[in-house]
């Protein structure tokens, strides 16, 4: 078998390969890289050593059996049995749903998991995103800190785990999102450095060091990112990649690396056959991140809006700290804002950032689809002090609201796991340090974090105990009871009838028209023949909609359809979705 690595500041590289230790040689066609051949078999255990130093797992290591700090594992991806057909399901018309492994279930399994996807295709969702699935230290985390950045997290069932999950969902015409971090690695079992100059001090991010796209030795760093990436889309048949916090990729480089990146991805899938595609973490507000390549952007196919969250946040809960300030001054005309036109910070000034922010998407070229609506993610809610979700800050009805805007909006809609049945577990900030004192560090960084804000230390859960996982498990029992549910049902219908109505998936954004009144808290908009409202008040709102005996497709209290004056009368903290006959 052949291995290779790049190590360009090596004097010599020995490859250690089930206890043999075999001399690599220079590759006389790429410089900075060592080849060698040895005899392997799918699950050998291997890694390099530079200069006699200690060996180390091969920075494209496909898997830790155990951990990051190991040996690596060679894996042939020939071996898996793949049993479903499937050609790919595009993003426009998806419906996401955001999932984490480790507390999906209580197992915590990809196995487990996948028996909980029947749930989600009865639900009516397109697409599962999972949280990432690198390796990383000890067997509960986010993902975050993850390292390795080909292999799969062993807890969860390695990379023959992940398949039999994503074999499992394609089954069920569920295609599969998979969330990378491209912008960091953790900070333990991270020995890329040792190998090469995989980050640069030219650049700094909130995590250290930015990772190497633009200074020397950045060609092949970027080349690692792009070819991990498509491993996922070629050996794992995942659909899509969320890619995390693109502001914290600096490239000064003339073809920024989420061009290249995105033109690698459509050059697989136009060999594969299959609508592959990426979705953008971006706090930029730029345009150019999901504009086409043709036309002048980086040609990411998607990106989450957070406007769109923080207003909806702000009209449900009132809450107005932080970035959620300029949003609570008049949160329904900030809903009307982005629900028209995408972004709410366009150029405006924001507060939170003490400067002004973004630039005008222009609608006639900007699909809809392109932007990612949500009213909770595992940012939101996990990043809060207690890992609140937003049935515990609200009551049903504005819940149903919440659900209601989220999914009639004009964006391509995202669910976070639990909340279509209205969870009643709060999901928290989780780690799993081997090292001792990095797990202190996290756990009083965190209390510190919070204490600025009035948190006690006893208040702000615990990352590193157990117990903090166990409380971020969902209740798969929950569902069959109420009040969760009616919410589940709820969203069911709101699903039901985005399918069904084509206006609700028409990507036009120049075609939403919005109405809204700040004092009586109602907002309504219409996406063609489709007509929504929702009222947030403590008492029935009267809402001229102009749209006389306009049909109810779903509310959640009862309401009449509007008479001859085209008046609907909606009761207080509730939604309801019309189609004009």
């Amino acid at each position: 078998m052949q291995f290779e690595v790049w190590a360009p500041q090596a004097g010599r590289v020995t490859l250690e390969c089930d206890g043999v230790t075999h001399a690599l040689e220079r590759d006389a066609r790429r410089e900075g890289w060592w080849r060698g051949e040895a005899g392997a078999r799918d699950g050998s255990r291997y890694g390099f050593a530079l200069d006699g130093g200690p060996v180390r797992p091969d920075p494209r290591s496909r898997r830790q059996p155990d951990g990051p700090d190991g040996l690596s594992a060679v894996v042939d991806h020939e071996r898996f049995d793949w049993r479903s057909e499937w050609t790919g399901r595009p993003l426009p018309g998806a419906v996401l749903y955001e999932l984490h492994v480790g507390t999906y279930t209580r197992e915590g399994t990809f196995d487990a998991a996948a028996d909980r996807l029947g749930h989600l295709a009865e639900l009516g969702v397109t697409h599962v995103e999972l949280m990432p699935v690198c390796p990383f230290p000890g067997r509960h985390g986010w993902g975050y800190e993850g390292v390795s950045l080909w292999a799969v997290h062993e807890p969860y069932g390695g990379p023959e785990g992940l398949k039999r999950f994503v074999d499992r969902a394609h089954a069920l015409g569920l295609g599969v999102v998979l969330d990378v971090v491209h912008n960091h690695l953790g900070p333990s079992g991270n020995y890329l450095p040792e190998f090469g100059p995989y980050f640069t001090d030219t650049h700094h991010t909130p995590w250290g060091s930015a990772v190497n796209l633009d200074a020397p030795g950045s060609d092949e760093v970027r080349a690692y990112l792009v070819d991990s990436a498509l491993a996922w889309l070629r050996d794992y048949r995942i659909d899509g990649l969320r890619l995390d916090a693109v502001h914290a990729l600096v490239d000064t480089r003339a073809r920024h690396f989420l061009e290249e990146l995105s033109q690698a991805v459509d050059t697989l899938g136009a060999e594969t056959g299959r609508p592959l595609f990426l979705i953008a973490e971006s706090d930029l507000n730029d345009p150019r991140v999901v504009t086409p390549r043709a036309e002048g952007g980086l040609g990411v196919h998607a990106q989450w809006n957070d406007d769109f969250h923080h207003a909806l946040h702000a009209a449900l809960t009132g809450e107005s700290q932080g970035y959620y300030a300029d949003f609570a001054r008049a949160p329904f005309a900030a809903l009307a804002k982005t629900l028209t036109g995408g972004f709410f910070h366009d150029g405006t000034y924001s507060s939170f950032r003490g400067r002004h922010h973004g630039r005008p998407l222009d609608r006639t070229r900007v699909a809809g689809h392109r932007l990612l609506g949500y009213s909770q993610t595992h940012d939101q809610v996990g990043n809060r002090a207690q890992g609140d979700r937003l049935a515990a800050l609200v009551s049903p009805g504005r819940l149903a609201v919440a659900a209601a805007l989220t999914l009639t909006a004009p964006f391509t809609p995202m669910l976070f796991m639990g909340e279509e049945w209205a969870a009643g577990t709060p999901w928290q900030f989780v780690t799993d340090h081997t090292d001792a004192e990095l797990a202190k560090a996290v756990s009083e960084g965190r209390r510190r974090e919070f204490a600025a804000h009035g948190w006690t230390a006893e208040e702000v859960p615990d990352p590193q105990d157990p117990a903090t996982r166990d409380r971020s498990c969902l209740d798969w029992s929950e569902p069959e009871r109420e009040p969760h549910a009616r919410v589940l049902a709820w969203y069911r219908r709101l699903i039901e009838v985005r399918h069904e109505q084509p206006d609700l998936t028409d990507p036009d954004l120049a075609d939403t028209k919005v109405a809204h009144d700040e004092e009586l808290r109602w907002l309504a908009f219409r996406r063609g023949d489709v007509l929504v409202a929702v009222n947030l008040a403590d008492g029935p709102a009267a809402i001229a909609l102009g749209a006389p005996h306009a049909r109810v497709l779903a509310a959640w209290e009862p309401v009449d359809s509007p008479g001859p004056d085209g008046i609907l009368h909606l009761p207080p903290e509730s939604a309801v979705v019309l189609l004009q006959d």
